[in-house]
Formats: structure tokens, C-alpha cells, sequence
């Protein structure tokens, strides 16, 4: 075959050369298509067990380290806040579930961008679900390009220059690799049953506030310093919180990781974070931020019935309830330990 390739002096040369390129084309083909049916085939033979999948990934959202990754779950200042479950959990629930296959493929490339199909399927229910992601050769910079160029300026919003020039090679790789993931998480829960990822997000918010609730102090300290590593100080935080951070609860903790890994992903910036505080309803500090007001212990007992009915009916767990409290309005220490003595009253 290397001698075919080789010879190049002959019509019919330049035949046979073609024909070992049509072979060897044909080989890879056939290799692809015995690859896909072998794992359709694995899938076959051994089928996932739906129980073992919510044992295996029960016991990996419990692990501190995972629940406290700031990939496995996000909260974006978006409208009353969005939750959701991050690209870390994605990888964990699927490789849990077995015969799943992800496969990335560039289907387009020019001097401008690139254009990348991500799928993911379902190998026991033939079920796939692609995605086009765009990814594009630019990024934005406070200067040009050493050489003076860029490609285009604008003025960003506190009226300081922003150059786009051509990424470099780290740059697109960085760029390629979060579009990539974020479309691999989008794609993956589409996969993975609405009611493992229900139990998932349950468990990793009860660990992070279990984990705030039993040492406060310590994990203010750790929540601060992963702020300050992306640019956000202290005294930041204590304009959103309209508190001191001494005065945190487990809940504005909780709250300030999922933040913390929503501006860490790409998915928020700490200006976008400011923006929602300051449309949210409630009273305004000296710092303009809105602040959620203080539960009076009126409004408590008014509405003591009603939430009371949520934990007694096991519509909501504690955790929850007191989550979906606070979006409103801040409860104290001791209004949380009623709520909490609510769910033995039936025991």
C-alpha cells in the first residue's frame, strides 16, 4: 500500500492512488459504524438499573466536596432568582446512568468562528438530543492588540474603551470549552429523570446549609475568600447583604455560594448581581441596595398557619420552606427554630 501511494508517474498510477485513498476512507466508515453498534450493543447486555442510578448519585450529592462544588449548583440573579443544577452534577448524574454517550463535533470552522455539535443520547431509548454551539475567535480587552489593531471598540457601561481582538489559542480554548459544557449540561438534563434531579437539588442545598448551619464562621471565611479570588471584596458583600457578614444566617450563606458559582461559571457578573438586588422589593440601605426586610413576629404568626400546613402536609421541607421564605422577607434564628420544631409535631 506505501508503495502504491508512492508511485506517481503514470495515469493509472494516480488511479491506484485514489483507490487506496477510497479504501482506507471505506476502513473508517466501517471502524465508525462498529464502534456505534458495539455500544448500542453494550447497552443491550447490560441495561442500567434505575434504583442502583438514584443510590449511586444520592451518595455522591451527599459528599460535602461535591455539594459545596461551585459547578454542581448555581443560583443567577435572574427575575426572583434562578437555581440550577451545573455541569458538575451533569458529568456525575450521567456517568451514574451508564450507556449514555456524548460526542462533540466540529462541523464548521472560518477565520471568525467555529460551530460545534454537541449530543447526547440515550443508548437504551435510542433518544438523542444535538445542540449547534458557536464559538466565536474573539475576545474583549481594555487595550488593543500589541501591534495597536482590534476589530471593533465600544464603550462598556462605566464608560471605559473595550477592544474586540482576535483570540488567541488559550483564550479560544477557555471559550470553546465553557460553551461546550454549558451545552452538555443544557442537553444532559434532558437525560437525566426530572425526579432524581428534584432529590439532587434537595440534598445538595440541605448539605450546604447543614455545613453553614454547624460552622458559621468558617464558612463565611471560605465564602469571602472565593469571592475575593474573582475580584469581589468584602465590603462588597456587605452592601448586597445590607449587613455586616458577622450577621449572615445559613441561608444568605447558601445563597452567596450559589452566586459565587454562577459569577465563577460565566453565567453572572457581580454588576448583574447589584442590579437584581437593587430591583428587588424591600427597604434601601445607605449603599441604595434594596435589603429583604426582617419578618416582624406579627406577620410570623399571621402566616403560620399556611407554611405550617407546607411542612405537616410534607409539601415542603424545612430547608425549603424556609428557602422559599426568605426570598421576601429575613426570618430570625428563632422563628426558623419553630419552623424547624413544626416537622415533629406528628411524631
Amino acid at each position: 500500500m506505501n508503495t502504491a501511494l508512492s508511485v506517481r508517474q503514470e495515469f493509472g498510477a494516480q488511479q491506484q492512488t485514489t483507490a487506496v485513498v477510497e479504501t482506507a476512507s471505506t476502513g473508517v466508515a466501517a471502524q465508525s459504524k462498529a464502534m456505534v453498534e458495539a455500544r448500542y450493543i453494550m447497552a443491550m447486555q447490560r441495561p442500567r438499573n434505575w434504583d442502583q442510578v438514584r443510590q449511586d448519585l444520592i451518595a455522591e450529592c451527599r459528599r460535602p466536596s461535591f455539594a459545596h462544588n461551585k459547578s454542581a449548583y448555581y443560583r443567577k440573579p435572574i427575575g426572583q432568582g434562578v437555581e440550577g443544577l451545573g455541569i458538575r452534577f451533569v458529568e456525575v448524574a450521567l456517568r451514574c446512568m451508564k450507556n449514555v454517550l456524548v460526542e462533540t463535533t466540529m462541523i464548521f470552522e472560518d477565520d471568525s468562528k467555529e460551530v460545534h455539535r454537541v449530543s447526547v443520547t440515550d443508548l437504551e431509548s435510542n433518544l438523542t438530543y444535538p445542540l449547534d454551539v458557536r464559538v466565536s475567535k474573539t475576545v474583549e480587552r481594555s487595550k488593543p492588540a500589541d501591534d495597536g489593531s482590534y476589530i471593533s471598540v465600544r464603550k462598556n457601561s462605566y464608560g471605559k474603551m473595550v477592544y474586540t481582538v482576535p483570540a488567541n489559542d488559550d483564550d479560544l480554548l477557555n471559550k470553546r470549552a465553557a460553551q461546550i459544557s454549558k451545552a452538555i449540561r443544557t442537553l444532559g438534563l434532558r437525560i437525566i429523570p426530572g425526579d432524581l434531579q428534584d432529590e439532587a437539588e434537595d440534598i445538595i442545598k440541605s448539605v450546604r446549609m447543614n455545613e453553614a448551619a454547624r460552622d458559621p464562621a468558617a464558612e463565611r471565611k471560605k465564602i469571602a475568600d472565593a469571592f475575593g479570588e474573582i475580584g469581589v471584596k468584602a465590603a462588597d458583600l456587605v452592601a448586597y447583604l445590607g449587613h455586616s457578614l458577622d450577621a449572615c444566617s445559613p441561608t444568605e450563606l447558601v445563597d452567596l455560594r450559589g452566586i459565587y458559582g454562577a459569577i465563577k461559571d460565566g453565567e453572572a457578573t457581580w454588576k448583574t448581581v447589584m442590579e437584581h438586588k437593587a430591583e428587588q422589593g424591600g427597604e434601601s440601605s445607605e449603599s441604595g441596595v434594596k435589603v429583604i426586610p426582617v419578618c416582624s413576629d406579627e406577620e410570623f404568626k399571621k402566616k403560620t398557619p399556611e407554611w405550617r400546613k407546607l411542612i405537616i402536609e410534607r409539601k415542603k421541607t424545612v430547608t425549603d420552606l424556609i428557602t422559599m421564605i426568605e426570598t421576601k422577607t429575613k426570618l430570625s434564628e428563632d422563628q426558623k427554630l419553630t419552623i424547624d420544631a413544626w416537622s415533629h409535631d406528628d411524631e
